[in-house]
């Protein structure tokens, strides 16, 4: 992974975060339209993801759409009634999201999108699950805006190649900070930051359950 990313970050490279995003057989809920970008602006926006398919990913099981070059496009908004929900309303990106793709692929497929680039992805519609690692970096002169989740230190254990800075690099890529967080809402993950999104692209996963084949 390194290999790939090194030309891409030359200054150096931090993880930022990692996760698993599983959609279990036909319950697997959706992920609406976003924008990474949008959960963790930086001082710059050399930061992307890598993701690994840990099965075989299908249009049935949910694969994920991604809108080809979005990611040299707008920041979109990302709250709704004031508060942050962590989706874009899909009218504003309707002809966007009408030329997405699919990445398909078999288990051990490696993707790597932008932060900026326009994503989402359905509900697993099939009888095989889809879990798909995924793994956030930073150049590590891409400083967070929000905080450094734990100090100087732990932030700094995070560079996994080259040397860490004090220096962040300043550019202008558009910010919309992901606050204010709805009181109401415990937020643990994208899932509860998009509950709050009325108007939704991929509908809710109570509507989907109605629609799965009966035994």
């Amino acid at each position: 992974i390194m290999e790939l990313l090194a030309p891409l970050m030359p200054s150096g490279i931090r993880l930022h975060n990692s996760k698993i995003n599983m959609k279990a057989p036909y319950v697997g809920d959706s992920v609406e339209w976003h924008q990474d970008w949008a959960f963790y602006p930086h001082t710059n926006d050399d930061v992307l993801a890598i993701g690994i398919y840990l099965d075989d990913c299908t249009i049935e099981n949910g694969a994920m759409y991604v809108t080809p070059g979005s990611h040299k496009g707008p920041v979109y908004n990302h709250h709704e009634h004031g508060y942050f929900c962590g989706a874009i309303d899909p009218d504003e990106i309707k002809p966007e999201i009408e030329r997405a793709v699919p990445l398909t692929g078999p288990a051990g497929t490696l993707t790597i999108h932008h932060a900026r680039l326009l994503h989402g992805s359905a509900f697993n519609r099939s009888t095989k699950a889809r879990r798909f690692l995924l793994q956030a970096y930073a150049a590590a002169d891409a400083w967070p805006l929000a905080d450094l989740k734990g100090g100087l230190a732990a932030f700094n254990d995070k560079i996994v190649h080259g040397e860490p800075t004090l220096q962040p690099r300043m550019e202008a890529p558009p910010v919309r900070i992901p606050l204010p967080l709805r009181p109401d809402v415990i937020v643990g993950s994208i899932y509860d930051n998009q509950s709050i999104l009325e108007n939704k692209f991929y509908g809710t996963l109570e509507d989907e359950k109605q629609a799965i084949p009966a035994e």
